[in-house]
């Protein structure tokens, strides 16, 4: 019996298999804060020079509006003043505007508190010349989550599952809770790299461990499905970050419950496919034992044929992806895809601060477009087939982000609202866009070569990771109205060349799945031949129906 067969007689998702998906879920929740709650830690409120050592933001009087007046410049719009700018007086009395010609830059600044008490950027002054530092913070915190998938890939494949898991438990815990007391910039940016490192890990083990504990017609909706959990993490944290301005105490308040998973030292099993891989065939056995017995499900007296269970596993090199150029081509359209997608994503997430209006509730908003695209796969997957879906959500969300140059060059404040409607629906086309790609790249890349294409596809994503913030920040640059909309058009071009680029992908629902690099050769859009109750795959030579390959949909 093969390890898929032995789950079905256990139970595909049993009692046993739902309690173990839970806890597994919770530390994908706490991973979407981590991520998230960057926006409001490193947020940038609105600020100007300080005058005087006890200065403040609000305007106390007119008295000190006066003094405002003569000591900064107006921005090229009249109605605000100069960020970085403070005119330097050569006369004894520096109420006298009348050598205000020179202006120089200020080393003090004064911050708007009606969105943020304070966050790491106001304590530290991260504006103006040092403003670059918070894209760079932003940036290690994805470079730790690049190197943090790989290292606990590696460790989960070598020393067990569990031990990847607890790993990244470790670096959840410790790093997150010690950034509320840092006060210097390099041991911050350290600090969020390990805690990247955390969040990058998780994901990476706790996918896989789930894709492992539940049978072969429930894959594909509990791998969809935690994605609804780093949606959950993103509201509650909406809710926190409006109910605690202090970035200090707000992020105390989503790193501690961390806590609360060390339990798992305990209560979480290895990986019975993985004891199995490394030939500890009874320390498998007796989990899935176990397992049936709390599904309430009888197993045979011999569980598996361990001779034919895992030591036919072939392997080949990455590279024969590139023997011909259609396999190459098509993994080069896979690993872009990963970039670009990932890139959309953290970037409209990272954006909702450069979109004007109240903050928190264009965060809300986009949280809840999440669960809006997570919740589409589910639902649309299994009747319109993969790459309809994924092509579908891309374009729809880059033509969302690209159409919001419109109302923000044409248009004026009473029109606001659709900037930040059509972000919000560009992230819903990144969400769906997300959740499908696992899945559908996945099915595309042949057995062989499968987990090591999945790394490079993993690789693609975190370097998109890496580019965002960068994107972000493009409104800096550009200034104005247009600045506002730039990096949404940015993301949205990209979105929609990596959608058109998809379209050369083939289709993977009800397909026989590619074994070998000769399969995937084969593998194109064929018409699915439907004779009685199965779907043959007529990309493969039939000289009978019999021949044919019947392929299960899954649930």
């Amino acid at each position: 019996m093969t390890y898929d067969s032995a789950l079905r007689q256990v139970g595909e998702f049993g009692r046993y298999q739902k309690r173990i998906y839970l806890l597994l879920c919770l530390p994908i929740a706490t991973c979407g804060m981590q991520v998230m709650v960057t926006v409001f830690i490193l947020g940038v409120p609105r600020h100007r020079c300080a005058i005087w050592d006890n200065d403040t933001y609000a305007v106390q009087g007119p008295a000190h509006l006066s003094l405002i007046n003569l000591s900064i410049p107006t921005a090229p719009d009249p109605l605000t003043y100069s960020q970085c700018d403070l005119y330097s007086y050569h006369s004894d009395n520096e109420s006298d505007p009348a050598d205000s010609s020179f202006v120089r830059k200020c080393s003090r600044w004064v911050y708007d508190q009606s969105d943020f008490l304070s966050t790491f950027v106001t304590e530290e002054d991260l504006v103006c010349h040092k403003k670059s530092y918070v894209t760079h913070t932003v940036m290690s915190f994805m470079a730790g989550f690049m190197v943090g998938a790989f290292v606990a890939g590696v460790v989960a494949d070598t020393l067990g599952r569990k031990k990847g898991l607890l790993m990244s438990l470790a670096l959840h815990i410790v790093p997150n809770i010690a950034v509320s007391f840092v006060g210097d910039l390099l041991t911050f940016m350290c600090l969020r790299f390990l805690s990247g490192a955390s969040v990058g890990g998780l994901l990476a083990v706790t996918f896989t461990m789930i894709m492992e504990l539940v049978g072969p017609s429930y894959r594909m909706i509990t791998g969809i499905a935690i994605e609804l959990f780093w949606a959950f993490g993103a509201i509650v944290l909406a809710l926190l970050a409006y109910l605690i301005r202090d970035w200090r105490y707000l992020n105390l308040a989503v790193s501690v419950p961390a806590l609360l998973f060390i339990p798992y030292i305990c209560i979480i099993p290895e990986s019975s496919r993985w004891l199995l891989s490394r030939g500890r065939e009874q320390e498998a056995e007796d989990i899935l034992r176990h397992a049936a017995k709390v599904n309430n499900k009888e197993l045979p007296e011999k569980l598996f044929d361990y001779e034919d269970s895992f030591e036919n596993d072939r392997c080949v090199p990455i590279w024969k992806l590139c023997v011909t150029p259609t396999l190459l081509l098509r993994s080069t359209v896979i690993f872009f895809n990963w970039m670009v997608v990932s890139m959309l994503f953290f970037g409209l997430a990272l954006n909702v601060g450069n979109l004007g209006g109240d903050i928190y509730m264009n965060f809300f908003l986009s949280s809840l477009a999440e669960v809006v695209g997570y919740s589409t796969p589910l639902l649309a997957l299994k009747c319109l087939g993969r790459k309809p879906v994924y092509v579908g959500s891309l374009l729809l969300g880059g033509a969302a982000c690209i159409l919001t140059i419109f109302p923000v060059l044409y248009g004026d404040t009473s029109v606001h609202w659709t900037v930040v409607g059509l972000s919000i629906l560009g992230k819903i086309g990144a969400s769906t866009a997300f959740a499908t790609i696992y899945l559908f790249s996945a099915e595309l890349f042949p057995t062989v070569v499968r987990n090591s294409a999945m790394g490079v596809s993993s690789l693609s994503a975190r370097i998109g990771g890496m580019i965002s913030p960068y994107i972000a920040i493009i409104n800096e640059v550009v200034g104005g109205d247009l600045g506002v909309a730039m990096p949404l058009v940015v993301f949205g071009l990209f979105a929609f060349v990596a959608g058109l680029l998809a379209l050369t992908l083939p289709e993977t629902k009800g397909r026989h799945l590619p074994e070998s690099i000769k399969d995937s050769i084969k593998y194109t859009d064929q018409t699915l031949i439907v004779r009685g109750n199965d779907i043959i795959d007529a990309s493969y030579p039939l000289t009978s129906p019999k021949e044919g390959v019947a392929v299960q949909d899954e649930k």
